[in-house]
């Protein structure tokens, strides 16, 4: 027997279709990838010629490289694209924030056991922080912990 859907239904199956196709894009952006999300968080809405310069000053890639690897990336939802006459202006979809969370929490599960006590001691143990980096985790470990910052 068939059950026909009503229009909400339709509609709060495609939305959640996205949702978990979006949380899946963010799951594993390439090397490559965030580079080139690196610097549309830097800059915000850019040109593929502005990238590819970008990308240029740390070691030398085409600029078809550029546009392919951007086009697959708004295939992918990770970028979004807008006409301005011939121009295509490229615009990251996902905040740095949202991929940093991702990208710390698949290294700690994977490279920590879970552990976030090894993951910072590793870092602070093969870092040299600044006075200044050292007082902000201070400060954050004050917040944690419920004391004033």
């Amino acid at each position: 027997m068939f059950r026909i859907l009503l229009p909400y239904e339709i509609f709060r199956n495609n939305i959640n279709q996205v949702i978990m196709m979006q949380e899946n894009v963010i799951k594993k952006p390439t090397d490559a990838e965030l580079e080139i999300l690196s610097v549309l968080w830097e800059f915000g809405p850019i040109t593929v010629r502005f990238v590819n310069d970008q990308l240029n000053k740390r070691r030398e890639v085409g600029y078809t490289t550029t546009l392919k690897m951007l086009q697959i990336m708004s295939e992918k939802g990770l970028v979004s694209r807008e006409m301005d006459g011939r121009t295509h202006i490229y615009s990251a979809r996902i905040s740095q924030e949202k991929i940093q969370g991702k990208l710390l929490d698949r290294l700690l599960e994977t490279a920590f056991g879970g552990s976030a006590q090894k993951l910072v001691m590793q870092a602070l143990g093969n870092h040299s922080s600044s006075k200044e980096e050292l007082e902000e985790i201070k400060k954050l470990i004050r917040r944690l912990e419920g004391g004033k910052p």
